[in-house]
This record gives C-alpha cells, sequence and structure tokens, in this order.
C-alpha cells in the first residue's frame, strides 16, 4: 500500500467530515450550495442544446474532415503571423460565442494541428469580441467604454496569443514536426468541407441569436425559419456528402416534426433532431461515424468539467444579480476607484465568475452606480466574458497545468493593466 497516497486520501476524508461537522458560515454555504446548483440548472436549459450541442458537432467535423495540412497553413507556425492572428481573432469574433461555447471549438483546431499563440487568440477572441455586446456597452455604459472594450478586446487577443506562442515555443516546435511529419491529406474536395462548416456554423448562430437593433433585431425576429432552413440544408449535405440513406434523412425529419406537434417550442424538437442524428450517423458508418465519435469523445472530455465549474463558479460568486458564498459587497468594496489593486481584483473576480454572453453589461452598471471605477469596469469586460472557472478547468484538460495557467495569468495582466491606464486616463 502506497501510505504517501493514502496519507492524502485520509486528510482529505477528515478535510471534508470537518466541514459538514462544524458547517462554518451555515446560512452562507447553505446559499452557496443553493446558487451553485441553480447556476448550473439554468446552464443546462439555456447553454447545452443550443450552444454547446452544435459547437461539439462543428469541433468533431473540423476534427475529421479538416486536413491538418489547411489548419497549419493557415494557423500553424509556418503561417505569416499576420495571417494566422487575423484569421484566429476574425474567426472568433464572427462565433461571438460565450467562454464555455468556444471551447469545443478550440479544441477542434488546436489537436488539429493550430499552433499554440493564434489558437489562444481563437479562444480569447471569441467570447472577448462580440459585436453586440461592444455595441451594448457603449449605449449603456458610455461610449468611452464601449470604444476601449473593442480596442483593448482584439488588441489583448493578439498580444495573449503572441505570449503563449513566444513562452512556449520549444514545446510547440517539437508538437507542430510531429504534425507536419503526420503528413494527412484531405478526403473529400475543399468547398465540401467549407460548406459543411458553414452549415453548422449558421445552425449555432441561429440558434443562440439574441435580440438586438435595427438588422440584428431582423434577423432575431425570423431567427427560427433561418435555423430551420439551414438544417434542411444539413439534411441535403448529409446525402450528398455521406451517402446517408433516404430512410434516415425522413426518420431525422419526422422526429422533428412529430415532437414539435406534441410538445410545442423550440428546444425539445432540437434536441430530438440532435439524437435522430446521432443515430443516424452511427448506422451510416463511415465518416459520419467517425464524425460523431470525434464530436462525443469531445463532449465526453468537455462537459463533465463544464459543469462542475458552473457549480463552483456559482457556490463562490451565485448567479448575475444574487450572492453566493462570498458576499457581494465584499467584492464591491474591492473594485471601488482606478487603484492598480481595484483593477486587478476586478480582473481576478472577472476571470473566474461566469457570465453568459451579455450579462456582463447590466452587472457591471449595478457595480459602477455603486462607485466602482471605470479602470475596474473595462478590467472586468477584458478579463470576465472571455474566461471562467470552468472555462479554466477544460483549457487545463486540453493545454495542461502550465500552460493554462500562463494563458489565464496573461488575461488578467492584460486586463489589470488596460483598466489601470484607462482608468488613469479617462
Amino acid at each position: 500500500m502506497n501510505w504517501r497516497k493514502e496519507l492524502v486520501k485520509i486528510a482529505l476524508g477528515f478535510l471534508i467530515f470537518g466541514i459538514l461537522y462544524f458547517l462554518p458560515f451555515r446560512e452562507r454555504f447553505l446559499n452557496g450550495l443553493t446558487e451553485g446548483v441553480l447556476l448550473a440548472h439554468w446552464y443546462a436549459q439555456e447553454h447545452v442544446i443550443f450552444c454547446l450541442i452544435p459547437a461539439f458537432f462543428i469541433a468533431g467535423a473540423i476534427s475529421v474532415f479538416v486536413s491538418k495540412e489547411s489548419v497549419m497553413r493557415y494557423l500553424g507556425p509556418s503561417a505569416p503571423k499576420a495571417v494566422a492572428y487575423s484569421v484566429a481573432a476574425v474567426s472568433g469574433a464572427i462565433l461571438a460565442v460565450c467562454s464555455c461555447t468556444i471551447l469545443p471549438l478550440f479544441a477542434g483546431i488546436y489537436l488539429n494541428g493550430a499552433g499554440l499563440g493564434p489558437a489562444t487568440t481563437f479562444l480569447y477572441a471569441g467570447p472577448a469580441i462580440n459585436v453586440l455586446a461592444i455595441v451594448l456597452t457603449a449605449r449603456i455604459l458610455g461610449f468611452e467604454l464601449g470604444l476601449a472594450r473593442a480596442l483593448g478586446a482584439v488588441l489583448t487577443s493578439i498580444i495573449i496569443g503572441l505570449f503563449m506562442e513566444f513562452l512556449f515555443r520549444k514545446e510547440e516546435k517539437e508538437r507542430m514536426a510531429a504534425f507536419a511529419a503526420q503528413n494527412i491529406q484531405a478526403s473529400r474536395p475543399l468547398w465540401h468541407t467549407v460548406l459543411f462548416l458553414a452549415t453548422l456554423v449558421a445552425i449555432l448562430l441561429f440558434a443562440t441569436w439574441g435580440p438586438g437593433e435595427g438588422l440584428w433585431q431582423q434577423i432575431y425576429l425570423h431567427k427560427w425559419q433561418l435555423l430551420a432552413l439551414t438544417s434542411l440544408l444539413l439534411l441535403v449535405e448529409l446525402r450528398v456528402f455521406f451517402k446517408m440513406s433516404y430512410l434516415w434523412l425522413a426518420a431525422i425529419f419526422a422526429t422533428v416534426f412529430l415532437t414539435e406537434i406534441i410538445f410545442p417550442g423550440q428546444k425539445l424538437p432540437f434536441l430530438a433532431g440532435v439524437i435522430s442524428l446521432c443515430l443516424a450517423l452511427y448506422f451510416t458508418g463511415g465518416e459520419a461515424k467517425e464524425w460523431l465519435e470525434s464530436s462525443y469523445i469531445l463532449a465526453r472530455q468537455i462537459l463533465p468539467l463544464l459543469f462542475f465549474g458552473v457549480i463552483a463558479a456559482g457556490f463562490f460568486l451565485g448567479r448575475p444579480g444574487h450572492e453566493g458564498f462570498i458576499p457581494s459587497q465584499y467584492v464591491a468594496s474591492l473594485v471601488g476607484g482606478n487603484s492598480f489593486l481595484a483593477n486587478f481584483y476586478a480582473s481576478v473576480v472577472g476571470a473566474f465568475m461566469y457570465f453568459a454572453t451579455l450579462t456582463e453589461v447590466p452587472i457591471l452598471q449595478g457595480l459602477l452606480g455603486a462607485g466602482m471605477g471605470k479602470g475596474p469596469a473595462l478590467a472586468l469586460l477584458l478579463a470576465g466574458p472571455a474566461v471562467s472557472l470552468p472555462n479554466m478547468l477544460v483549457i487545463r484538460s486540453i493545454l495542461g497545468t502550465k500552460k493554462t495557467l500562463a494563458y489565464v495569468s496573461a488575461v488578467i495582466v492584460v486586463a489589470t493593466i488596460s483598466g489601470f491606464l484607462f482608468g488613469k486616463f479617462f
């Protein structure tokens, strides 16, 4: 018996027993547990079906159908830095997803040959460079803060990518050499892959499209019709690209149609369509089954860590507008004014708290009213939507502890400095 390992388990057991026996800060502890469960409940309702499931299928498609040579050409070390970082930042910005939905997509391109620098730029840019969130920030929190958020997010994504590339250049050189040695060629025409991925991305975008103004609002009003059209296009592509039988295509369509009749709404028919699609891909075999398996492996790796992280974030910091174990007035007192420490605290709190897309704006509106400085507000805007505790746990499973610590530290440091400079001059 390895007593060193056993002593660790015994110590952990005593710690858990001590917490349960004494239950310090009982009311706050129980409130934190409640907030953790309710945040996970909200996350399961609002993010899994329309956000994460399409993202897993996109990541699986990238892993199976996009050749490593193509990824390395645009995002690898041999690609011009201006091209690699521009593609990474623009691709992330177009998706405009939350810090958790971006994770399967990040895993897909990183494990398929993207360099660490461009991959982490993509990882940050997805949730941080959100056009609608930036516009909302400018309208509600002021034009200066909205502009600072836009410029800061773009620059931060590139700075972090360059920093990660430089810091782990030796390891990246070895990793890229291993990818280059594989010399795997694409198994289908490029336009097939581009059209197929574009359809999957369109499904993700329309499914998660939120209300806005002008053109944004017009698209929102027709989002379900657009989602239905892109889903029908996907069925056509399944027949053309994977030779899926007409019987399975009819089964998918009938399942969605009947579920909509029995359970009117959007989520259950969408989920029923996903389940029937999984069965169709499995029994079709070949590349279709390989796509399903790749998507499943990513989901199995990421989902448990995400939910554990969401519960932990809810326990300590609560849901937006609610208190967790840590009192909200304590957090508000730390981020008051424009001192360097206030910006640092805002960056750290933002980095660990989970923000759904756009929820950071009303939260900051309340904090600014309670005395938060504009500098810490920007720091939180740059750190909060881009990373979170659930996000960190998943990144660690992909990059390892050392690279994850470097990435999160870089986000906090750049957000802190940006917020401090903004608060000092504005």
